[in-house]
């Protein structure tokens, strides 16, 4: 195989968790529940729409539910660019555990957390395995990138635990491993960069720019 068709093209995937909604303050289990940004998350996405547009995206690919459309918005303005909303982003489905907070799915839904969190395919709630979340987003991701001329950058604007099993889809990780991802702060974002054995992850939970890996493991 020639050194042309192996070579890197540079894409990145940029994906974004949306700014601060009401119910995040309460620890309120928020699933595809469509909840508005308020005026801390929409100054959250403003400030990191500014710094991710100096990463000049060539695309921006987003939830339909308005806290993740709201957030990309900040960046469509900054850009100039369209955003694609789809709602197979959306975050994971959670039946009975939406709008409950943290402590009454806790005392409610003891067993079924535990079990959650010891990386057992459960349907929390009565809804969607974690498996099921990556099976839609992550095509609708792949989709996006593969559109990327060499060198660009997708922004992908979504929710946490969406952002997280398409990682750990993209990745190739076991699902039982997705939990060792954690979680993404309002408005924060992990960078998925191209290289030659398929996506890795550069940058989780990051706030501020990329920085060179400088050393020996670049």
């Amino acid at each position: 195989m020639s050194a042309t068709a192996t070579r890197k093209t540079g894409r990145k995937i940029v994906l974004w968790r949306h700014g601060q909604t009401s119910w995040n303050l309460e620890r309120r289990f928020q699933g595809s529940t469509d909840i508005e940004l308020t005026d801390t998350g929409v100054a959250q996405a403003r400030r990191a729409a500014r710094l991710l547009a100096s990463l000049k995206p060539v695309a921006i690919v987003a939830s339909d539910l308005r806290r993740a459309s709201a957030t990309a918005a900040e960046l469509a303005a900054v850009t100039g660019l369209p955003v694609a909303h789809d709602a197979a982003l959306r975050e994971t489905y959670a039946g009975e555990w939406q709008g409950l907070t943290h402590e009454e799915i806790i005392a409610k839904y003891g067993e079924q957390y535990a079990a959650w969190k010891r990386g057992e395919p459960v349907r929390r709630g009565g809804g969607e395995l974690e498996t099921e979340v990556a099976d839609r987003a992550a095509p609708v991701v792949l989709e996006h990138a593969g559109r990327l001329p060499d060198g660009g950058t997708l922004v992908v604007v979504s929710h946490g635990g969406t952002i997280r099993t398409t990682i750990g889809r993209l990745l190739g990780l076991d699902a039982r491993d997705w939990e060792s991802l954690g979680g993404l702060s309002n408005c924060c974002w992990s960078v998925l960069g191209e290289g030659a054995r398929g996506w890795r992850l550069m940058e989780h939970n990051a706030g501020t720019l990329p920085e060179p890996v400088l050393g020996d493991d670049d």
